[in-house]
């Protein structure tokens, strides 16, 4: 494994985009994988399938300053910010590891044994420490055999920002056994009894997961000129897009969410003389495939259960949306 340091960069947009880039056109085999480290500057990072808008606090964001990017995996909107450190293994993809989150989580979390924070991962994608407070989330992205499995490590985040920038949905407190966000989230360096800065923070969960006892010995790709070249095109073609990160929501008159045991699935359709004529699929569902080839199944098809269900008949529902069955997804719509 290789360690790719993201230089200081702190915006959102950049970084995101070295992660795509490094999971698209770095060598990625049997021998060769990756870690990649960033901190961003406040920002809330959307999931693949969320709608923007329903997620955020748009008058707090925007007063705030706070970017607003989606990324290319699914799961739940994050806060990051200066007192965030993010971690991302990209590796090749064998068929098995997607959803395995203790697979990528185990080298964080016996890090963060060494450095005596007892945590260990919980539910679905969550990181957390033995008294049930969150201080990492996980999620994942696949595409042509190869996979990032990518986490947040709240090192010393402001967590007013986090309750404040981000709508959370009640259901999902609930599901949770919370009442409030403030209650479930921590600061890893509450729970660290020397005094550790971030940049010490990081190189320390580098040499233990790299196991070296200093950062110079911990194994690098430095990024070329040509490299950082395409970094930057590919941020100004995805994640500098108002398209991307927002995203226009199409007119819908039925709506329909449930929260399921591998997330929330959230379809909205515009329904017209009985036939469906726009369809869009929100949530934080972890799935492989583009939940666009659902949409378009939809579409065009008669709003009753038999036609739904033979426009759908030989999709495999769990590739999109995970573990979600044909037979649920049918609930929810109809």
């Amino acid at each position: 494994m290789l360690f790719v340091d993201h230089e200081g960069i702190n915006d959102p947009r950049i970084n995101l985009a070295i992660e795509e880039y490094v999971l698209k056109n770095l060598e990625i085999d049997d021998e060769t994988s990756y870690l990649l480290f960033y901190i961003n500057e406040p920002s809330i990072i959307i999931g693949k399938n969320q709608n923007t808008i329903e997620e955020i606090n748009t008058d707090y964001v925007e007063n705030n300053g706070i970017h607003v990017v989606r990324r290319l995996s699914g799961g739940g909107a994050v806060y990051h910010d200066l007192g965030n450190l993010n971690f991302s293994f990209l590796t090749k993809d064998d068929g098995n590891s997607f959803n395995d989150f203790a697979k990528f989580t185990k080298p964080v979390t016996d890090a963060l044994q060494k450095l005596g924070v007892k945590a260990e991962l919980s539910g679905r994608n969550d990181i957390q420490l033995e008294d049930g407070r969150k201080i990492s989330g996980n999620a994942q992205f696949s595409t042509k055999g190869r996979m990032f499995s990518h986490g947040t490590l709240m090192f010393d985040s402001e967590i007013e920002n986090v309750v404040s920038a981000l709508r959370v949905k009640s259901e999902k407190i609930r599901s949770k056994g919370i009442k409030s966000i403030r209650s479930r989230v921590a600061n890893i360096s509450e729970y660290v009894t020397e005094d550790l800065s971030m940049e010490d923070f990081k190189a320390m969960i580098l040499r233990y997961i790299f196991d070296v006892e200093n950062v110079e010995d911990v194994p690098q790709y430095k990024l070329t000129e040509e490299d950082w070249k395409n970094i930057y095109a590919l941020s100004e073609e995805r994640y500098q897009q108002w398209d991307w990160n927002y995203g226009k929501s199409p007119a819908s008159n039925i709506q329909h969410s449930h929260r399921f045991d591998g997330g929330t699935v959230d379809v909205r359709l515009d329904v017209k003389k009985g036939m469906i004529e726009n369809a869009k699929i929100y949530g934080d569902f972890f799935g492989v495939g583009d939940v666009s080839e659902i949409e378009n199944r939809l579409i065009g098809t008669r709003y009753e259960r038999s036609a739904i269900d033979e426009a759908i008949q030989d999709l495999d529902i769990s590739h999109y949306l995970g573990r979600i069955s044909k037979e649920d997804f049918l609930s929810l719509i109809y």
